[in-house]
């Protein structure tokens, strides 16, 4: 299967290089530099020390890299779906089309599907490719399982049948919402996993967070029409965990130097990767208030990213709650 990868950061990077054991892949990025750069060296920035197979097609030229391919894949991030969908429908007509990224579009507070939908309407063969999955382990061949998930189940169980391999396990769905909203939500409760370890709280302290947290996500979930099972997934509990215990994880990481006293900007300008967590969490919340939902977790990492709260004085207030059934 000839498949184009839209986006050569990290997971895109990784994605052309474990789907390029079985498939004919073409890597794009947005910048020709960067292009020349990973033509030459064949290796990523995001990835150092894992080369990038020659049989990989780097393209600087969008309408080329889409054009005849069997397969879109969008591993944007989320802020760059949008203008990467609109110039994919403008060189192909309704083309077999995933999306990689998770979080809210901060302008509009919609899910990847709902941005799809109004870039390019009537488009069916469409979908979310989510789960557990640091870039670095997929690009290496460890092994890890993902979910496709679209409104087309049909679509979705061909697409994840072609993709499968033994170091890249694909699932399928029919829950679009639930996928995309656990792969959105994880990340801010990953925040809160984070400030607990920077502020040396212990174990229990982060299994009562992903627990509470997986709660949170949860009732919101199911409230915006979200199958509760799902939740109980791949995408939803498994990248929970992954995403509040593993050390590669982006958010985690914005949460540990919270704790440590280091500010939002500056932790920020040293990653030099998205942590969707930190936009998720706005939208997040707005979406809570208007279902009634109570996302106390949610409500703190707000407080600490937006208005100033001191992190160990967020988690004075959460343990000050009162006791109530589970």
């Amino acid at each position: 299967m000839k498949i184009a990868v839209l986006g050569a950061g990290a997971w895109g990077s990784a994605l052309a290089i474990s789907l390029s054991a079985r498939h004919a892949i073409t890597l794009w990025s947005r910048r020709a530099s960067d292009c020349d750069r990973l033509a030459a060296s064949r290796e990523s920035a995001y990835l150092p020390g894992l080369r990038i197979p020659v049989g990989v097609a780097i393209e600087p030229d969008l309408a080329i890299a889409a054009s005849g391919c069997d397969l879109v894949l969008v591993a944007t991030s989320t802020a760059g779906l949008r203008e990467t969908a609109a110039a994919v429908g403008a060189v192909r007509g309704e083309a077999p089309l995933l999306w990689a990224c998770k979080g809210f579009e901060t302008a509009t507070r919609q899910l990847p599907h709902q941005v799809l939908a109004e870039v390019l309407p009537g488009w069916t063969r469409v979908g979310a490719l989510s789960g557990p999955s640091f870039a670095l382990e997929v690009a290496r061949g460890q092994p890890t399982a993902l979910t496709i998930a679209a409104a087309d189940a049909g679509f979705a169980a061909g697409t994840a049948s072609l993709l499968n391999s033994p170091r890249l396990r694909i699932y399928s769905s029919g829950d679009l919402v639930g996928v995309e909203l656990g792969g959105a939500l994880k990340n801010v409760i990953a925040i809160a996993a984070g400030i607990s370890d920077g502020l040396s709280l212990g174990r229990n302290a982060r299994a009562a967070l992903i627990t509470r947290g997986l709660a949170e996500i949860v009732r919101l979930g199911t409230a915006v029409g979200g199958q509760a099972e799902t939740f109980m997934g791949l995408t939803g509990l498994g990248d929970l965990v992954l995403t509040c215990t593993g050390d590669l994880s982006r958010n985690r990481d914005v949460g540990t130097r919270l704790a440590r006293g280091q500010g939002l900007e500056a932790i920020l300008a040293e990653l030099g990767h998205v942590a969707e967590g930190v936009h998720s969490a706005r939208s997040a919340r707005t979406l809570a208030h208007e279902h009634g939902i109570e996302m106390p977790i949610t409500e703190a990492v707000c407080s600490v990213l937006f208005e100033s709260l001191a992190p160990a004085e967020a988690v004075q207030q959460l343990l000050a709650r009162d006791p109530r059934p589970e």
